[in-house]
């Protein structure tokens, strides 16, 4: 202490400078924080998620978009409605027709020519029957030729094939009459016409061409969230998963969902086996039976983008911050049958020895 004194006796400038208030204050801020920081490191505790983004969709093929198609070859002679268009199931879209206006009276006539043709075979190979009849008589009693008979046995049977090949032909015939009658295309269920793809008469279409395209109404409602390949091994159906949807206000804390707001709960209802062509695996998401329901259109329309978490296990703050840190995947959960199994494989030494002790006792 006398050194120390006698020091700054000697150097006065030495003596003069002190330390700042500011640094002084600062410093020990830094060290407040690191020490805070650790404390929170260590016993924070973190929801672990594992990130995604996608869209809505519909759970049922039918209730998504999807085209209606030409069911005939012609030209269009009409239409019923126009670019949004409402309708209902079994409304009218459009009218095609035939280059040939008189196409189905035509085919009508040709299947009335195979209707006759097959009723004049019929009769003619009941008459011929008839002559089978007979001649097999008069051949048993030796008054006629083997010949005769076989030939009467040969016209039964082109009779029979003629009348096969006429009902052959009436089938084609009715299926093209069938074809051609459909000429008007319907809705298949109640929706709204997003968009007309043909054009006016002038325009020549083909069977299956596309006309319109067409978004059925009151769809049941799915998430399709994209998650990286790192972390889909660990999500099973069932997990929790937290929704942001496109257009609806909502704050998000990764780690902290209790403190998100407007944030909409899901579960995973199923995990694709194999990545999309984006390289990430797709999540089917639903909506959570006992945390309440989603926005419901026009709110939140079919295609509208969702950003998800889907939430796993709670770690210390500090061990998330090394995973993210090292980029290793989240934790398996060690599974309740492999614990029993373990229980039950340190039992069995135990139990082994016991039984061979009441086996020795018994001897």
């Amino acid at each position: 202490m006398l050194l120390h004194a006698d020091l700054f006796s000697r150097f006065t400038t030495l003596a003069k400078i002190k330390t700042p208030r500011v640094i002084s204050t600062f410093a020990m801020m830094i060290v407040i924080g690191m020490t805070v920081s650790i404390v929170g490191l260590i016993y924070l505790p973190w929801v672990q998620t594992a990130p995604g983004t996608g869209s809505v969709t519909a759970l049922d093929p039918r209730d998504r978009v999807q085209n209606v198609t030409a069911m005939v070859g012609g030209r269009i002679e009409q239409w019923y409605v126009t670019d949004g268009s409402a309708v209902k199931r079994g409304d009218p879209i459009a009218r095609i027709t035939d280059n040939d206006p008189m196409l189905l009276q035509r085919l009508g006539a040709e299947r009335d020519q195979v209707v006759a043709e097959i009723a004049a075979a019929e009769q003619a190979m009941a008459t011929a029957s008839l002559d089978v009849n007979r001649f097999g008589g008069l051949f048993r009693e030796g008054l006629a030729a083997r010949r005769d008979y076989e030939g009467a046995q040969i016209k039964v049977a082109d009779y029979r094939a003629k009348v096969a090949s006429s009902r052959a032909a009436l089938k084609r015939v009715e299926v093209n009459l069938n074809r051609q009658s459909v000429q008007i295309i319907r809705a298949p269920r109640d929706g709204r016409i997003m968009q007309i793809a043909a054009g006016d008469t002038a325009t020549m279409v083909k069977q299956g061409d596309v006309l319109a395209t067409f978004a059925p109404e009151q769809a049941t409602r799915i998430v399709e969230l994209y998650v990286d390949g790192r972390d889909v091994p660990l999500i099973k159906p069932g997990r929790r998963v937290r929704l942001a949807f496109e257009g609806w206000p909502a704050i998000q804390f990764s780690g902290w969902p209790s403190v998100a707001r407007g944030m909409f709960d899901g579960q995973v209802r199923a995990i694709d086996l194999s990545a999309s062509s984006n390289g990430l695996f797709r999540l089917l998401v639903e909506p959570s039976p006992d945390r309440g329901p989603w926005p419901r259109e026009p709110f939140v329309r079919l295609g509208a983008k969702v950003r998800g978490w889907v939430l796993m296990d709670t770690v210390s703050a500090g061990f998330e911050v090394w995973r993210q840190l090292n980029d290793f995947p989240l934790q398996f959960d060690r599974p309740a049958d492999s614990e029993a199994n373990a229980k039950d494989a340190a039992s069995k030494p135990t139990q082994l020895g016991a039984d061979k002790g009441k086996a020795s006792d018994a001897k």
